[in-house]
Order: C-alpha cells, then structure tokens, then sequence
C-alpha cells in the first residue's frame, strides 16, 4: 500500500538517528535513552525507517536470529503523520520482510496498540508462568 511521496526502507545509512533517538528518548519505554545506545541498537537490529519526501516519519526495529526468534521494537509513526495508515504499511513491510519469514515466535510490548498488532496475528502470551525476565525500565533514567 505504497503512497505518494511516503517510502520504507530498511537501508540505515538513509536513517535519521537524531531524529530516532529523540522520540525514543522521550517514549514511554525508552525514556532518556542515550543516543549512543540508540545507534547501537540500529546497527545490530533489522531496522525499518519510514520517509516522506525524504525525511523519516517514523521507524521500527526487529532483534532477530534470522530463524527462529523475532522481537519488534521501537515502533513509531511521528504525530504529524498518524491517521493515514502509515503504522498499518509499516507492519505489512516488516511482516512480509524475507528475515521474519518461518519465524517460530514473534514477540512484542505495547502499552496502547493492541489493535494494530492483533491484525498481523499477535496476541497474548500463553503459559505466562514460562516466562522469566529482567526488567530495568529506569535504566536510562540519571539517579537523582
């Protein structure tokens, strides 16, 4: 569903990281996040910048093996530009990306964007009991 004037791309060297890492950086799940950090997630992620007229709008990240396990990140469409199905393309481009295909377990969080991601098939976790983690959310948050 290509529009006029809008492209997604997964070529990094055409990413904005400063534009990146400002939304990011004031993101609910990756608040003050340093940029240095940013740009290394690109650089070992498979990335996807969205662009209108040549300047990105948005932008998304999958940490892959390539195989058997993807985690999506770091989904955003800048405010300006919400409404017109951008998020929609972006996770038609990124689902139909040749790394993700035969994928055996795709995982992702969200806040407050349940109903975009239920229409490319993801839904709760099942046997949450299974699952273990390490959470640090004030990670990038300086001690006061």
């Amino acid at each position: 569903m290509p529009k006029e004037g809008f492209a997604i791309t997964t070529e990094t060297d055409f990413f904005n990281v400063e534009y990146i890492h400002a939304f990011l950086s004031a993101s609910y799940w990756a608040e003050n996040i340093p940029i240095e950090t940013v740009q290394k997630s690109i650089d070992h992620s498979l990335c996807f910048g969205v662009f209108h007229l040549g300047r990105q709008i948005g932008f998304a990240r999958v940490i892959t093996d390539k195989a058997t396990f993807a985690y999506l990140a770091d989904v955003f469409i800048d405010e300006a530009y919400r409404g017109q199905g951008l998020s929609k393309w972006l996770m038609e481009e990124i689902m139909a990306h040749p790394d993700v295909q035969g994928i055996r377990r795709f995982m992702l969080a969200t806040r407050d964007a349940h109903g975009l991601y239920t229409q490319f098939g993801f839904g709760p976790i099942t046997f949450v009991d299974r699952w273990m983690q390490i959470h640090k959310p004030d990670i990038y948050k300086k001690a006061e």
